[in-house]
């Protein structure tokens, strides 16, 4: 069957260029490490460019080894939020580009989503509609949380209604997450915060009545959804007791409402998480080809002999390609 890993990282060796010739003069602080890469650095956001990120051959090596047969390309930090609106229009314009020729070239292998500047709301729209009719390019990726501002603000409303229309999921990922000051050490911003993260996420889309206004809207959790599932049951006993949540059913009837990958790192978790929210929201992910990520996730779910053949092969690619419409 057709092993289609949902969740992996590339940027354009353009995209990176741009940025190294026009960042500094839109408030970042661009450089050169010891190895040649190009780095990135703004308030409370640095990165480094390796070449795992922007080369092909690497990644074809690489999905070969794990035995997965497609990736799906979004980008990942530091993305173009931000940027000054109009440089991060660019930016993401440049990337959506591109990201369209290389899944033209290779489309048995890759599919892509979206970048969008949604520190200016009205521009993101412009430019999903604008990249939609982009061959390949099937959803969007979207930040758990813009610049410090949370996903249920109704400025966003009209990118949703937009996604919507579409027929385009919303991929969430983490990036400046929640409490980072005091996460400065042991890695534990990516660690803890990337799932804290999410999980405010998908409670800020659930509480502030973004999943109701637009019922048809999908939206897919990165890292297992984070703290969401685990926690939904404390946010049924808050929203049956505190007055300032006005909700009409309970939030753990919304975890049905997103999908979710299979980035655990624990086989229990992973089964736990299968069994809450069912077989069909589950994607296949790695995170590639971050360091946190998961080497090998389609052997993750092979060996998780509970499930049955039929659930394996939704994880494994199915719900996928129903989602992204393959």
């Amino acid at each position: 069957m057709n092993v289609i890993d949902a969740h992996t990282h590339w940027f354009p060796a353009e995209w990176v260029q741009l940025i190294e010739s026009e960042g500094a003069a839109n408030g970042a602080e661009i450089g050169r490490n010891g190895h040649d890469q190009v780095t990135f650095r703004v308030p409370g956001m640095s990165y480094v460019f390796k070449p795992e990120y922007t080369d092909l051959e690497i990644r074809f090596k690489a999905m070969t080894a794990a035995a997965v047969a497609m990736h799906v390309l979004s980008l990942t930090s530091p993305t173009v939020y931000w940027a000054p609106a109009a440089f991060g229009l660019k930016l993401a314009r440049l990337y959506n580009d591109r990201c369209s020729e290389v899944v033209s070239r290779y489309p048995e292998r890759l599919l892509g989503l979206a970048a969008a500047p949604m520190q200016a709301p009205e521009l993101a729209v412009q430019e999903i509609a604008r990249a939609a009719k982009l061959p390949g390019l099937r959803g969007v990726y979207m930040a758990t949380s813009i610049n410090g501002t949370n996903l249920d603000e109704p400025e966003f409303d009209p990118v949703y209604a937009k996604c919507e229309e579409l027929g385009w999921p919303i991929f969430l990922h983490p990036l400046n997450t929640v409490g980072a000051e005091r996460m400065r050490k042991y890695h534990l911003r990516n660690l803890l915060g990337n799932p804290y993260d999410t999980g405010i996420a998908a409670a800020s889309l659930i509480f502030g009545g973004v999943m109701d206004r637009f019922p048809k809207l999908e939206v897919v959790l990165a890292h297992a959804g984070g703290a969401f599932p685990a926690l939904v049951g404390r946010m049924d006993h808050g929203a049956a007791v505190r007055p300032e949540i006005k909700l009409p059913r309970p939030p753990s009837e919304y975890v049905r409402r997103f999908h979710y990958d299979t980035i655990t790192h624990n086989d229990q978790i992973l089964l736990n998480l299968i069994h809450q929210v069912g077989a069909d929201r589950v994607l296949l992910g790695s995170d590639h080809p971050a360091d946190m990520g998961s080497v090998r996730p389609a052997d993750t779910v092979e060996r998780l002999s509970s499930l049955s053949g039929a659930e394996r092969a939704l994880i494994l690619g199915g719900n996928a390609a129903r989602l992204l419409k393959l």
